[in-house]
């Protein structure tokens, strides 16, 4: 069966296209390290700055964001972990949104795992001190300074 010059000029631009295009395979991880305050009633807002480490070298980092439910209270937390799935370092700024609620008195633990819309994955863990009750939406925008 002959296949007409069109079509098979589409299936080798089409398999070009997907050779080129970057997989998953060729994303790589660094490491990040935020401190962030937070502060609200009702309504909170919370900012920071931070480090991320990536391909032997360091960039800074600044966050902010905002929280709507039961907030109340202020603290400050610091995290620590890895960024996965970013092909450079400005996929790890963007918008990372999180539910979630929980209580702080003086110092406890925090974990969380949050992605922003370029696919980047931040695995975070650090400590949380303060007072702070909640239970609400947030999200945490990052951008390289």
């Amino acid at each position: 069966m002959k296949m007409s010059s069109a079509i098979r000029a589409a299936l080798v631009a089409l398999t070009a296209f997907a050779g080129a295009a970057p997989s998953p395979a060729s994303a790589e991880e660094g490491t990040v390290s935020l401190v962030i305050y937070k502060a609200g009633w009702i309504i909170g807002g919370s900012g920071g700055n931070g480090v991320l480490n990536f391909q032997g070298r360091r960039y800074a980092l600044s966050t902010g964001g905002v929280d709507y439910g039961l907030v109340f209270g202020g603290s400050k937390t610091v995290l620590r972990g890895r960024v996965s799935n970013i092909f450079r370092a400005s996929d790890v700024a963007g918008v990372y949104g999180a539910a979630g609620a929980g209580i702080a008195v003086g110092s406890g633990a925090r974990a969380i795992v949050l992605t922003n819309q370029k696919g980047a994955v931040l695995e975070l863990s650090g400590q949380q001190t303060g007072l702070m009750a909640n239970a609400d939406l947030s999200g945490l925008a990052i951008t390289l300074k």
